[in-house]
């Protein structure tokens, strides 16, 4: 990915303009600025985490734009939700097969190879049904004493 010479953080602004014109997306400024954070590397982020990003960056983009932005990426295939429970979610940039670990007391979410993981034995898919994916989240946490 082409980042921000002045801002590793960051993708760059040509970069984020190309990125949404090859997934028919317009380059609103607040879609080009939100782009920057998300896509500057593999990562996985809560529209919360985008947003205090957009914040430190001198971003004036409401929260309800940031949701909206990535409601369209996810729709035009540009990040996967990955939702880790009713009131957790997070937005993929990493769009290749894997499976999650999800830290339950630091909120991080990290990618897991499909191949470390067998997944086999399958129910039955009802008639007319086709198998279109498998998503795995594993939660951990520090042990209790």
């Amino acid at each position: 990915m082409n980042t921000d010479s002045h801002n590793p953080d960051l993708l760059s602004v040509d970069a984020a303009r190309e990125l949404l014109r090859e997934h028919a997306i317009s380059p609103t400024e607040q879609r080009v600025e939100i782009a920057r954070v998300m896509f500057a590397r593999h990562q996985h982020l809560s529209a919360e985490q985008i947003l205090a990003q957009l914040v430190r960056h001198s971003s004036r983009v409401s929260k309800a734009t940031v949701y909206n932005t990535l409601n369209l990426f996810a729709e035009k295939g540009l990040v996967r939700e990955v939702l880790i429970d009713p009131a957790k979610l997070f937005y993929d940039s990493n769009l290749n097969p894997h499976h999650h670990l999800f830290h339950t007391d630091t909120g991080e979410l990290e990618d897991v190879d499909p191949a470390r993981i067998d997944i086999s034995d399958l129910p039955p898919l009802p008639e007319g049904k086709e198998l279109q994916g498998v998503d795995v989240v594993i939660r951990v946490g520090s042990r209790r004493s």
